[in-house]
């Protein structure tokens, strides 16, 4: 009997790979990132990487919850808990017609979390990204 199919599992595929030549190339090279945790979008495989380099050990758990694809889109939602304060959100992954992510958008919610989530992210990006990246 076939393994049921886990939300979130490709998109998880990607993400873990990051810092690899793999993750480069499941990107366009002008690949955006926007996020309710960023000021300003990050573009390109390299910056993304670093992002959910960062990102994934900040939280103490998390889980996708649903899925919903098409050929354009993947829609995400996700729940978790981020410095003991629990956050859910919504992950959207657009991909081109060669099918190469363009762009990523990454919203966090409670506002509650959103401030001290980009305070951590800013301290662990320093030297990569700059403070104008975060609020």
């Amino acid at each position: 009997m076939p393994t049921p199919y886990r939300p979130g599992a490709g998109w998880l595929r990607v993400v873990m790979q990051n810092g690899t030549p793999e993750f480069d190339a499941a990107f366009r090279p002008d690949a955006v990132l926007q996020a309710s945790v960023l000021r300003k979008p990050l573009v390109g495989p390299r910056l993304i990487a670093a992002f959910f380099s960062a990102t994934s050990r900040m939280y103490e758990r998390i889980a996708f919850t649903a899925e919903t694809a098409g050929t354009a889109a993947t829609y995400l939602e996700w729940e978790g808990q981020a410095f003991g304060i629990p956050v859910a959100g919504t992950t959207i992954v657009r991909k081109d017609a060669a099918g190469l992510i363009a762009g990523i958008r990454l919203f966090h919610s409670p506002y509650g979390v959103v401030q001290p989530f980009s305070q951590e992210l800013a301290r662990r990006l320093a030297g990569t990204l700059g403070p104008d990246h975060f609020g």
